[in-house]
C-alpha cells in the first residue's frame, strides 16, 4: 500500500513540475498575442489599413486578396474594431480547434462586445487567423 500511494505522489509531483516548467512559455505566448491584437486595433483606429493588414494570417490575406477589400470588410462588418475605444483580454476559451483569445471591445458608442480571435503562429510570429463575434460578457453585474 505505501508503495502505491508514493507512486502516485511522484505522478502528481511530475505533472505539477512540468505545468509549471511551461508557465512562461505560456505567458510569453499570451503577451505576444495581446501584443499583436492591440497592434491591429491601434492600426485601424489610426485608419492605417496596411499596418492592420500585416497582422492577419496568409489564409486571411489570401481570400481578400489585399488590404482595400480587408478593410473595407472590417468597416462594414465589424465596426467596433474599425473604431474601438478600448479592448481587455478575457481568457483564452475553447472555441474550436486552433488557439482563440477573447476580446471585450468598446466601441465608439461605449458598446461592450465580446469577440474570439483565432490566432496562429506563422514562422514564429502570431497572427490573426478568424475573428467571431460571440455572445455578451456576462459581467455579474
Amino acid at each position: 500500500m505505501p508503495r502505491r500511494f508514493i507512486a502516485a505522489l511522484a505522478l502528481v509531483v511530475a505533472v505539477a513540475l512540468a505545468g509549471f516548467g511551461a508557465t512562461p512559455a505560456a505567458a510569453e505566448a499570451e503577451d505576444e498575442i495581446e501584443e499583436v491584437i492591440t497592434s491591429q486595433l491601434d492600426a485601424f483606429n489610426s485608419r492605417d489599413v496596411e499596418a492592420a493588414w500585416l497582422f492577419a494570417s496568409p489564409g486571411i490575406q489570401a481570400i481578400f486578396g489585399g488590404p482595400e477589400r480587408f478593410g473595407q470588410m472590417v468597416e462594414e462588418g465589424y465596426p467596433m474594431v474599425w473604431t474601438s475605444e478600448g479592448a481587455r483580454m478575457a481568457g483564452q476559451p475553447d472555441l474550436g480547434p486552433g488557439l482563440w483569445q477573447e476580446v471585450w471591445i468598446t466601441d465608439a458608442a461605449g458598446a461592450l462586445h465580446a469577440l474570439g480571435y483565432k490566432m496562429v503562429q506563422i514562422d514564429g510570429d502570431w497572427r490573426i487567423d478568424a475573428v467571431v463575434l460571440l455572445p455578451p460578457p456576462d459581467l455579474g453585474v
